[in-house]
């Protein structure tokens, strides 16, 4: 009699693992997302060997040596920052979208720059014909002598095709794709993907490959497949945007080789993605005069200063409750700031419906924010327009008190740089560094001070 084979069922949100069926994960709480699969068995399970036969070993930390890892230089400026200064060798690097947004036309663009630097590429994808990827290649002005395409699933035969190739650069579209046909489970389950990643790993790190993986997203926003991951890659990139719209923004979330605050932003166009050198001049350019609700920060995305516009529209409740609602701004902060304001301010907004959002579609989530948003509010219940030459920078306290927030110089500049003349700032931010000569710089202390003082 044959021996039965063990099984498991995988939750195929999380990745949590039970003996037993049930109808609700116990650990993400999904409903009907337990699928039985078949465990494999621990002795197929082989260590890291590289292509040279070469295995690991413990090593004393007293004999390794370190040099400076090399940075590959890819065209676009936007993704090297992003990256941490460009792609790094060995690295893992998974990139994750909505549908059409332009992940594969962004990775297909920078494998042929990263080949015309000299390196060998192999784009392997699951989801189209090598006739498609040439259509589109060709419509970006895509080509090399050493770039391949190779259209498979099968994670063996990729395996045996990066060791025969020997290529520097591994692109995946996608990693939902991809198949391990010893591994039991549906392609795109969670077994699936997380052993076609655990596989990359060993392939990037054990041969000094550069690997890009594409991820898709779920209609949360996040990663499909397990948690983990986006535990077991180097860096995390998210690309965003509107599919109606030109302009994309690439953000990392998790970066070992760099900082995790950067962002690119890029537009789309009928030849290809463009980076956007001077996206504070983009956010800006359809602001009116003379409106209302509207207010300008000076926001720090990483190391880069940002100049973004938030708008305010406040109406009297129509119902018994006001709402609020907000886009590209966090919910609980614009409440926060408003109960302040009624507070503080002596603004009676507690039968006021209130709708803000950041214009652009940039996503706005630091402290520094906090003044502009207030200014916009109590310009739009006041119907009182700001000048469109004011920028608005601070933390707002609860006791209604305008805190300090860091990099005010380089905050500041950049607002002087695009034609600002009168900046708000904190007061404790004086001191410790140099004004622009052009700029008359207001400080306050207090909300109530702000307010008055804008509209003066």
């Amino acid at each position: 009699m044959a021996k039965k084979k063990a099984v498991k069922f995988v939750c195929q949100s999380c990745g949590y693992e039970s003996p037993k069926w049930m109808g609700r994960c116990p650990n993400c709480s999904s409903w009907n997302q337990m699928e039985e699969e078949i465990v494999a068995d621990k002795n197929d399970r082989r260590s890291r060997v590289s292509m040279t036969g070469k295995t690991a070993k413990a090593e004393a930390i007293q004999d390794i040596t370190v040099s400076k890892v090399p940075r590959v230089q890819t065209k676009l400026s936007e993704l090297n920052r992003v990256l941490g200064g460009g792609v790094v060798p060995g690295s893992l690097v998974l990139i994750g979208g909505d549908p059409g947004i332009g992940k594969s036309t962004l990775l297909l663009q920078v494998s042929a720059q990263l080949n015309l630097a000299g390196g060998k590429v192999l784009y392997v994808s699951g989801e189209e014909s090598s006739s498609q990827i040439k259509m589109r290649a060709n419509r970006l002005g895509v080509k090399g002598a050493d770039f391949y395409i190779y259209p498979e699933t099968d994670m063996g035969a990729i395996r045996q095709t990066i060791e025969d190739l020997k290529p520097d650069y591994v692109i995946i579209d996608s990693i939902q794709t991809m198949n391990q046909p010893d591994i039991a489970g549906a392609i795109g389950s969670v077994s699936q993907v997380r052993e076609s990643t655990a596989d990359l790993l060993k392939i990037a790190k054990t041969n000094n490959i550069a690997i890009f993986i594409v991820g898709h997203v779920t209609k949360e926003g996040s990663i499909a497949g397990p948690r983990m991951l986006e535990h077991m890659v180097d860096t995390v990139l998210y690309f965003e945007g509107e599919r109606h719209h030109t302009f994309r923004i690439l953000r990392a979330v998790k970066n070992r080789f760099g900082s995790t605050n950067e962002i690119g932003i890029f537009e789309m166009r009928e030849g290809g993605l463009v980076e956007v050198l001077n996206p504070s001049e983009m956010f800006l350019e359809e602001r009116l005069s003379g409106a209302t609700g509207s207010a300008v920060v000076a926001s720090m995305e990483g190391s880069r200063p940002i100049l973004a516009e938030i708008q305010s529209l406040i109406t009297p409740t129509a119902f018994g409750n006001a709402r609020r609602t907000a886009s590209g701004l966090d919910h609980n902060r614009v409440a926060l700031i408003m109960a302040v304001l009624e507070k503080r301010s002596g603004l009676l907004l507690q039968n006021q419906d209130a709708y803000l959002k950041s214009a652009g579609g940039v996503k706005l989530d630091e402290p520094a924010i906090d003044l502009a948003i207030a200014i916009s509010i109590a310009s739009s219940y006041q119907d009182k327009e700001t000048k469109e030459t004011d920028c608005f920078i601070g933390e707002i306290g609860l006791t209604g008190e305008i805190r300090r927030v860091s990099r005010i110089d380089q905050r500041v500049n950049e607002a002087a740089k695009l034609g600002f003349k009168r900046i708000m700032i904190p007061k404790n931010n004086i001191g410790g560094w140099e004004f622009p000569a052009n700029v008359e710089i207001i400080a306050v202390v207090t909300i109530a001070e702000a307010i008055k003082k804008a509209f003066a």
